[in-house]
């Protein structure tokens, strides 16, 4: 007994001085001798971000994001053995098929009018406009302009829900941003990401003027997002939703939108006008690298690098030379030729600028007028006829293959009539309302006053003829 009693005294007494020991260092601070300057952990002076929530920006727009549904034709050929034994001419084409393709588009008026992606609706026959609420319209194309790939259409509609237009100059990396589509039909999809990027330039357009200077996203986008919205928090459209960077044709971390206020201005374009008026600077530039900086023994590396400047342009007037770094339109930062080419792309010919650039590395300002790509500040009308189409005499070396005398051959196609009704880039136009037609002067001046229908004949580069008719 009165070892046990000895052995819990002991216990007692070292519990309770293990009790006052822990008390007694949690109340003063350790302390550990070194040689090495301490560490020092300073608090940001920066306030918690806010909790991210998208609600709003859902509920302002997802009625003002419609599914665009298209049919469009498209011809194929086949090879007859008889054809080509008997007439030389082995391909022979088939009868034209429908074929359904769907895409998004942003509500940009109360009245009906929308845009979208040129590609959405290129080439179309048939365009289905279905809104929130499930309500459908016809819709017409009003313009396209494949070199942002933008299109504006319209439906017959009143008391639509237009969106919130934003200012994508004020787009910051890391920001959040909301994508409204329909991917994989799949209607009124709303997803969030963050602005990874500014001013993309990923080459998917091939027009000789193309301007790429995408927003770069992580909000996943997929087949169907193209033409739909990308929106701030606020719900403010800061881009039309057109690309992802992908290996197997679906969303694998990367979307691209070009830029609200570039969309802006070529909307405005293509119903004031009924064509896009491009302002041009009038120089070749590239991006500054470390090769160039130290080639040219440049002070930095971003700005865009003027290569050459063209003959009669609004950057020759201005005093712009070759060599010198463009590092700011107005008072938008340039750091690269992406930018540089959205800023541009917002201006018409004939309005003022103010350039900053630098010289030998100096900062000089020139004010200067920006023209279009003909050289002049006029408004470039639209062609009476909207063939979208660019036309060449068909060389000798064409005509002998083919066995014809003559013929207008069709050198680049755009969105218009003869694409519209099936026609190729590359076909030779010999024959209009059975009239021969020899150049392009002529195929244009009997076009000209022509009314009603028309009659198209000619011959594809592979020997295939074929005849098109369509109204005007």
């Amino acid at each position: 007994m009165k070892k046990i009693i000895t052995s819990f005294l002991f216990a007692l007494t070292g519990g309770i001085i293990a009790s006052a020991t822990v008390l007694h260092l949690t109340n003063k601070s350790i302390s550990f001798k070194t040689d090495e300057t301490p560490l020092h952990f300073v608090n940001s002076p920066l306030p918690n971000s806010p909790v991210a929530d998208f609600t709003q920006a859902a509920e302002l727009t997802l009625n003002s994001v419609v599914h665009i549904k298209t049919l469009t034709k498209q011809e194929t050929q086949y090879v007859d053995p008889f054809q080509g034994f008997f007439f030389g001419n082995p391909y022979q084409q088939r009868a034209p098929q429908e074929v359904a393709a769907s895409g998004s588009g942003v509500i940009i008026s109360a009245d009906g009018y929308i845009a979208t992606n040129n590609h959405v609706v290129n080439g179309a026959s048939e365009i289905e406009v279905t809104l929130n609420d499930n309500s459908s319209f016809k819709a017409k194309v009003i313009g396209v302009d494949p070199t942002t790939d933008l299109a504006l259409i319209k439906v017959d509609a009143e008391n639509l829900t237009p969106i919130y237009y934003g200012n994508s100059d004020d787009v910051k990396v890391g920001q959040w941003v909301v994508a409204v589509g329909n991917p994989f039909n799949l209607t009124s999809t709303v997803t969030a990401g963050i602005v990874s990027a500014k001013g993309r330039n990923i080459h998917i357009l091939q027009d000789q003027y193309a301007i790429e200077s995408f927003i770069q996203t992580d909000a996943a986008v997929n087949p169907g997002n193209s033409g739909g919205a990308l929106v701030n928090t606020r719900g403010e459209l800061i881009g039309i939703n057109t690309a992802i960077a992908s290996n197997t044709g679906s969303y694998t971390g990367y979307a691209f939108a070009i830029p609200s206020n570039m969309v802006k201005k070529i909307t405005s374009d293509l119903l004031q006008f009924g064509k896009v008026q491009r302002a041009m600077l009038g120089i070749q530039m590239r991006d500054i690298d470390q090769k160039l900086s130290e080639e040219k023994n440049l002070k930095g590396i971003q700005g865009a690098y003027i290569n050459s400047v063209f003959d009669n342009s609004s950057a020759k007037e201005g005093g712009l030379e070759e060599g010198d770094i463009i590092t700011k339109i107005g008072t938008v930062k340039i750091t690269k030729g992406a930018e540089l080419q959205e800023q541009i792309s917002q201006f018409r010919p004939g309005d003022k600028i103010t350039v900053t650039y630098l010289r030998d590395g100096k900062e000089k300002v020139t004010d200067l007028t920006l023209k279009n790509t003909n050289g002049t500040t006029s408004v470039v009308e639209k062609d009476a006829v909207a063939l979208g189409a660019k036309f060449e005499v068909a060389s000798k070396e064409e005509m002998q293959k083919l066995r014809i005398d003559h013929g207008v051959k069709i050198s680049e196609l755009e969105e218009g009539k003869l694409r519209a009704n099936g026609i190729k880039q590359g076909f030779i136009i010999t024959q209009l309302d059975n009239e021969p037609v020899k150049t392009p002067e002529e195929l244009s001046a009997k076009l000209k006053n022509k009314k009603g229908g028309v009659l198209i004949e000619g011959v594809y580069p592979n020997g295939m003829k074929a005849y098109y008719g369509f109204g005007l």
